[in-house]
């Protein structure tokens, strides 16, 4: 599979055809420049009462990038950038590139210490922040650009852009993405790559200068690139929701219906959420993308806008793979995360570097124009993870290893199967959680899931997270019994936890790390709960509590429902010895897997104990 696999496109927008027109090509902020020549007084960024027109946007970056040259800012040199999703945020990063920089942005909200350490990471001279966040930071290397008080300062530099020489091999920006080592790693993206990701959206997707567009994502999250920078190119207009807003699905909805938005990228989960509200058939909304995230749910007939999913790493620009989803009302599998875009290159290898036959699992591979420079001072994981294209001629070509595990799918497009760290292992089984939660997102109800391993006393089990559906009731024996329609019993979770919302990281994806630990009052259970009888269903009862790691274990639920198996079922043996001491055969807990009819077999061989020893 190494040829690139557009997207179904439509006609290039007048700014991409420009772009695409000259050498060298102009880059963001020239292309930014040129429709603030064009319509000044065109609404370009909106966040509550504020509004920037494009001549506002020029003005102000072109004076920002002036006193930034004046500190030292020019190509390759790296600029921190502070400050909440806003306007300010935008003028900011495009003075940075205005003055020749990178800009790295920093999310506020973010632990100090790993703020600290970003900047100090990219040796960043210059800090752009307002009050309150750089008291918050400390003082570091870096001087400080409080974008409130040293207002009237950059007010006297020129309202004109600044000479500056860079092409599209420099640095755009530096983006920090979590390690596996808890030490943050920043990725860093050329102009190249930045303009190869503009002109593919603003083809594919028909924007224009017509267009409103939504942007949600924290600056330190790359959708935010995509979010702002092809919308600016293309003369559209950029929208900001407050925080409370942009976090509801209600809310949101109602705000992009008010606000007239007519593209809006919207992390998976809450996309999902969104798909599952009524709209009305007169919304301006054209177009909803999501990512982030797996998708798992397909869009219902009838809604008033095409839903695209997309698949990008950090490392290759945002966006590598993107695909329209069409409603399916008897869905076999999830949604597809489509084709390659424009200029970019696909391949599903194994551990060899050889491709594997279509339709069977791989590493999926990326190469082409959106692939980043590599890793900020990290040569060691740039030779981990970009390697040599055993495909191309060129000298010096890359891939980038994504560890995402997909398979191509007959018509072309690319399936999601699941992460290589993510790959569970129990009893010996290898097991991809995202297969479960694709099956148990079909289970008429959940509107969410995802499965993980949780180890208790030394053994792992599988727990499933579930978002009910309002007013709905969910039991335990239902849900496995749905699943086991579909899936090896190995791969049926041994509890269902039910949550309001899944936790979400700042780049919006599923916090794993943030789910809770499975309970009396978060476990799904089953309707009819039989609390123990006899003394013996009692103390047996409090026995498999203990063991399966369960607040409430019913005496009429089965052992092996609840996650028992084998090595559980010699432990219970070995308990109910030293409880009752009696020697049951390993063969009664399958024979007789409920507490209920476990404690008959205790009570008989007492009883029969007791008569001989009369």
């Amino acid at each position: 599979m190494n040829t690139p696999l557009p997207i179904d496109s439509a006609l290039p927008s007048r700014a991409v055809q420009e772009l695409r027109v000259g050498e060298p090509l102009p880059l963001l902020a020239e292309l930014i420049a040129a429709q603030a020549q064009r319509e000044p007084h065109a609404l370009a960024l909106a966040s509550g009462n504020e509004a920037l027109t494009y001549g506002d946007l020029e003005a102000r970056s072109d004076r920002l990038a002036h006193y930034l040259q004046s500190l030292g800012v020019g190509p390759e040199v790296v600029v921190g950038i502070g400050l909440e999703r806003g306007p300010a945020m935008v003028v900011g990063a495009l003075a940075i590139l205005k003055a020749g920089g990178a800009y790295l942005p920093l999310d506020p909200e973010f632990p100090v210490d790993r703020l600290r350490f970003m900047l100090d990471d990219a040796q960043a001279p210059v800090l752009i922040t307002r009050r309150g966040t750089d008291k918050r930071i400390g003082k570091g290397r870096w001087r400080v650009v409080d974008i409130e008080a040293d207002e009237e300062r950059v007010a006297n530099y020129p309202q004109a852009p600044p000479a500056v020489d860079i092409s599209e091999q420099n640095l755009a920006y530096v983006i920090y993405t979590s390690g596996s080592t808890g030490r943050p790693k920043g990725v860093q993206i050329t102009h190249g790559n930045l303009l190869n990701l503009i002109s593919w959206h603003n083809r594919a997707f028909s924007i224009s200068a017509g267009d409103r567009a939504s942007q949600l994502a924290s600056l330190a999250f790359d959708a935010a690139v995509w979010e702002i920078w092809p919308y600016l190119v293309a003369g559209s207009s950029v929208h900001f929701p407050d925080d409370a807003t942009r976090v509801s699905a209600e809310a949101l909805r109602d705000w992009l219906i008010r606000q007239r938005i007519t593209v809006s990228f919207v992390a998976t989960p809450l996309a999902e959420a969104l798909l599952s509200l009524e709209w009305p058939r007169d919304s301006a909304l054209r177009i909803l993308l999501t990512g982030a995230d797996t998708l798992h749910h397909y869009p219902r007939p009838g809604l008033p806008f095409v839903f695209v999913n997309n698949y990008g790493p950090t490392e290759c620009t945002v966006v590598a793979t993107s695909g329209t989803v069409v409603p399916d009302p008897h869905p076999s599998a999830p949604p597809s995360i489509g084709r390659a875009i424009d200029n970019t290159e696909v391949y599903i290898l194994d551990e060899h570097l050889h491709e594997v036959p279509s339709g069977a699992v791989g590493e999926l591979h990326i190469g082409g124009a959106g692939l980043g420079r590599g890793y900020l001072n990290r040569p060691d994981l740039d030779a981990e993870r970009f390697v040599a294209n055993p495909f191309s001629t060129i000298a010096g070509d890359r891939l980038y290893k994504t560890g995402d595990l997909v398979r191509l799918l007959p018509d072309g497009n690319i399936a999601f199967v699941g992460r290589i760290d993510e790959q569970i292992k129990i009893r010996g089984y290898r097991i991809e959680p995202n297969e479960i939660a694709a099956v148990l997102d079909r289970y008429s109800g959940v509107q969410g899931s995802v499965v993980v391993a949780r180890e208790d006393s030394g053994d792992k089990r599988l727990v499933a997270y579930v978002v009910v559906a309002p007013g709905l009731t969910l039991t335990h024996s239902a849900l496995q019994d749905f699943l086991k329609n579909y899936l090896p019993d190995y791969m049926v979770p041994a509890a269902f936890v039910q949550v309001s919302s899944l936790p979400m990281t700042h780049s919006g994806k599923v916090d794993r790390a943030a789910l809770p630990v499975p309970g009396l009052e978060n476990t799904i259970a089953d309707q009819v709960y039989v609390a123990p009888r006899t003394l013996t269903e009692e103390r047996l009862v409090a026995i498999l509590s203990e063991l399966l790691g369960l607040g409430q274990v019913s005496v009429n639920d089965n052992f092996f429902f609840l996650g028992g198996h084998s090595l559980l079922g010699t432990q219970l043996i070995a308990r109910t010895r030293d409880a009752f001491g009696v020697e049951l055969p390993l063969r009664t807990v399958f024979d007789f897997p409920t507490a209920a009819e476990i404690s008959t077999v205790i009570d008989e061989m007492l009883r029969g104990e007791s008569m001989s020893a009369d």
